[in-house]
């Protein structure tokens, strides 16, 4: 989708750095799949609805699933990769109402992006993504990992190049962005 859409292009410095992070997973059954990147004519010129992705310095990358048994899958549970989120638990501090009783209505936008759920056998991998976000952070050009409060804290995740992104953008328990430095 995003190839047909043009929005695929990266900086050499991502595409390398996801290789590298490929080839870190290639024992384990994790890929990468990629979701929006940048759109490749005009620098500075972003694309709604990622208004940071001007620059071919950030993509965002689809979370990893399991089956029931605990099997990594390839597979996404929304045909976009966006719009599935996985919502805070009860004991969890919850960002997303946070942001949206504040009248940040466009928080929760991404819910509109699906174009269409599909794989609900699969659940989030909670090993997974984190092997893929500490796959990440170790590449020495990364400058910052956005993900949600609560999957932060669930997946037990301390490195400080994991911010959060505020209210003005959208909610990000559906996908991790990543940007070089």
């Amino acid at each position: 989708m995003t190839i047909l859409c043009n929005r695929n292009y990266v900086k050499p410095e991502m595409n390398k750095l996801l290789k590298n992070v490929e080839y870190s997973l290639k024992d384990s059954n994790i890929e990468i799949h990629y979701l929006d990147a940048n759109f490749p004519f005009i620098d500075k010129f972003p694309l709604l609805p990622h208004l940071s992705h001007n620059d071919g310095k950030k993509i965002d990358l689809s979370l990893i699933y399991e089956s029931e048994n605990g099997k990594i899958s390839n597979e996404q549970k929304s045909v976009s990769g966006y719009g599935n989120f996985v919502e805070p638990r009860n004991n969890e501090f919850n960002q997303i109402e946070k942001c949206l009783n504040s009248g940040y209505f466009q928080y929760d936008y991404p819910k509109y992006l699906t174009l269409g759920k599909i794989n609900p056998e699969l659940k989030f991998s909670e090993n997974g993504t984190k092997k893929l976000i500490e796959s990440i952070l170790v590449q020495s050009n990364i400058g910052k990992i956005f993900i949600e409060p609560h999957l932060k804290n669930r997946l037990k995740l301390k490195n400080n190049k994991i911010r959060y992104h505020g209210c003005r953008a959208v909610r990000h328990d559906d996908h991790i962005h990543i940007q070089l430095k």
